[in-house]
């Protein structure tokens, strides 16, 4: 089930009469005119929420000499919420380039002429500055504290600070007096 499609259902599914239909419809199959005497609903409201369940596929119909008669359609409430989540968003990729804006917003703003200004102090903005920092060192190669601390210090005063927080955020893995760049 796509994301559009569980809302278009979550939002059928916000009437009390068509939750009712629902209900009836899972002890049995039936047709409008037994559902109206059922619920006192007037036919013509029952087929107006059946059309809705329908359209989101939450009701199946299939003729039956002069009625239709209409089933609950099982496979659609089969599928738990978790899975919903689950799948992937149709937006996804809106929500990288807002990410993606957002980090060189950040970067920008704590950053000039490739030395940072001041460290953030929201973690989320720190987070990125380290991330930035971090490209700095090369994957799979053992620096000592000493180089750590030259390039760290190329970038910003505080190069303690900057360390520790990235060893923190496990973005360096320090053993013994070992450093490397988390892969």
């Amino acid at each position: 089930m796509t994301e559009s499609q569980a809302i278009a259902l979550f939002k059928c599914l916000a009437d009390k009469s068509r939750i009712q239909i629902l209900k009836s419809l899972i002890e049995e199959e039936m047709y409008v005119e037994r559902l109206s005497e059922r619920l006192s609903l007037t036919p013509a409201t029952i087929s107006f929420h059946l059309k809705k369940l329908v359209d989101v596929g939450a009701v199946k119909s299939r003729k039956e000499q002069y009625y239709t008669i209409y089933s609950i359609n099982d496979d659609v409430f089969n599928v738990s919420i978790l899975d919903i989540l689950r799948e992937e968003s149709e937006e996804k990729d809106l929500h990288a380039e807002r990410d993606e804006n957002y980090r060189k917003k950040v970067i920008d703003s704590f950053f000039e002429y490739g030395k940072l200004k001041s460290i953030p102090t929201q973690r989320k903005k720190e987070r990125i500055v380290l991330e930035e920092i971090a490209k700095a060192f090369e994957p799979d190669r053992s620096y000592t504290e000493r180089e750590v601390n030259i390039i760290i210090a190329d970038f910003h005063d505080d190069f303690c600070t900057l360390r520790r927080d990235m060893v923190a955020e496990k973005l360096l893995v320090r053993d013994k007096n070992q450093y490397k760049r988390w892969p």
